[in-house]
């Protein structure tokens, strides 16, 4: 019996117009009154889930988010943090360095705002920031706070560019931090504790759930180490091969309300 659900917001949640479909609604409505626990588990600030949050009624007592890709764990009713894994000062320092050593625009988060050390601010800075309704600041590097606590760092930029500036970070660097591909744009940086999977087990764990009675729910590399701990592992149709691979199931698309046809399924149906 599935008792905890956790689901991917962007390609998964919500379909291409960034909307959460009537169907995936009602079935989440559903798998909430069933007494299944629904979390989700996005890359995306706690400014850019707040509205899903609300629409869905997943702010009530007993109701929990992860974000920044699983560094930080929050009850929604209370706010209590029951988990956040932060990059600090030097960490942000030595990002940036590297994100000029290889020719990208980076940015960073903490839990209410987006900075960005690049006077030339990039455009998917920009749209990071307006996806996710997140105040942007520019912060020069020599003016980034000591006691900086940074939720994640992001390297962005168009793909022909952050293709082949990824294969230029040394291995010394990726074994310091979490690298993770969450679109074709973005590549984010994490404490190396922080991941999704980690954090949905560090949920469950605390909920008394066990491992098989969890499902996760994803599209893109960022979802994997969830899609790995489920006990199911949900691919979307519209999601990468390795996701796929990886997988239980694969629903249909987020086109298609696949969130709700993995959720009758494998927790209505049971």
């Amino acid at each position: 019996m599935i008792k905890l659900v956790a689901i991917d917001i962007d390609g998964t949640l919500l379909n291409d117009k960034h909307e959460i479909t009537p169907e995936v609604h009602m079935a989440i409505h559903q798998a909430k009154a069933k007494g299944v626990k629904v979390v989700l588990c996005t890359g995306r600030p706690l400014t850019g889930v707040q509205q899903y949050l609300t629409d869905l009624e997943l702010k009530r007592e007993g109701d929990y988010v992860i974000t920044f890709n699983g560094a930080m764990v929050q009850d929604t009713f209370t706010k209590e943090v029951i988990s956040h894994l932060t990059l600090d000062y030097d960490h942000v320092v030595d990002i940036y360095n590297m994100s000029r050593e290889i020719g990208l625009h980076m940015h960073y988060n903490d839990v209410n705002n987006l900075y960005t050390p690049n006077r030339d601010i990039g455009k998917y800075t920009v749209y990071e920031a307006h996806m996710t309704n997140t105040p942007l600041f520019y912060v020069p590097v020599e003016e980034i706070p000591k006691d900086v606590m940074a939720s994640k760092v992001m390297f962005i930029d168009e793909t022909e560019i952050l293709e082949p500036a990824i294969a230029k970070i040394p291995t010394a660097f990726g074994e310091k931090y979490n690298l993770v591909r969450s679109s074709p744009y973005f590549l984010e940086v994490l404490n190396p504790e922080a991941s999704k999977g980690s954090a949905v087990e560090r949920l469950a764990k605390k909920l008394g759930i066990q491992q098989s009675e969890v499902m996760c729910i994803g599209d893109q590399e960022n979802d994997s180490t969830m899609i790995e701990y489920a006990g199911v592992g949900v691919a979307m149709d519209n999601a990468i091969d390795k996701i796929k691979d990886m997988s239980d199931f694969i629903t249909l698309s987020n086109n298609e309300s696949g969130v709700a046809h993995a959720i009758n399924k494998y927790v209505l149906e049971g």
